[in-house]
């Protein structure tokens, strides 16, 4: 009888690249934190930008050029939640909302999934983007 594994734990490394400082190894983000900074890099990372993978990445920075309001703004979300669900097999059940805060130009991004293969409560990813003129 074939077993089935229905947990497991994810392990990146932090692109900080800061040593620890009694160990000296480079830090490690583990599971829910690996996957959310995942997320976040992904959003961030402009394509053409890895050379052996110029697909990946998001076009959330040539959007950030237009008006802070809700148009831009779905279309940020449109291509958030694309490119996480193409580039990142660890998140489930994606939500994006993104909010215009337009006295600060700037987007205020919420991306909500859950962690495949573990039994954790959902993740909120936050952070803003800021309108580049």
């Amino acid at each position: 009888m074939a077993s089935t594994r229905t947990s497991r734990a994810f392990k990146d490394i932090s692109l900080s690249f800061a040593p620890h400082p009694i160990t000296k190894d480079l830090p490690i983000l583990v599971n829910e934190r690996a996957i959310a900074r995942s997320v976040r890099n992904l959003v961030e990372t402009i394509p053409t930008e890895r050379f052996f993978n110029p697909d990946l990445g998001s076009d959330v920075r040539n959007t950030l050029f237009g008006f802070c309001d809700y148009g831009t703004a779905s279309v940020i979300a449109e291509q958030i939640e694309e490119t996480v669900l193409n580039y990142e097999p660890r998140a489930a059940n994606l939500n994006v909302e993104v909010f215009p805060r337009p006295d600060d130009n700037s987007f205020e991004v919420n991306v909500i999934f859950d962690i495949v293969g573990q039994d954790l409560p959902t993740q909120n990813v936050a952070f803003l983007l800021e309108v580049t003129r």
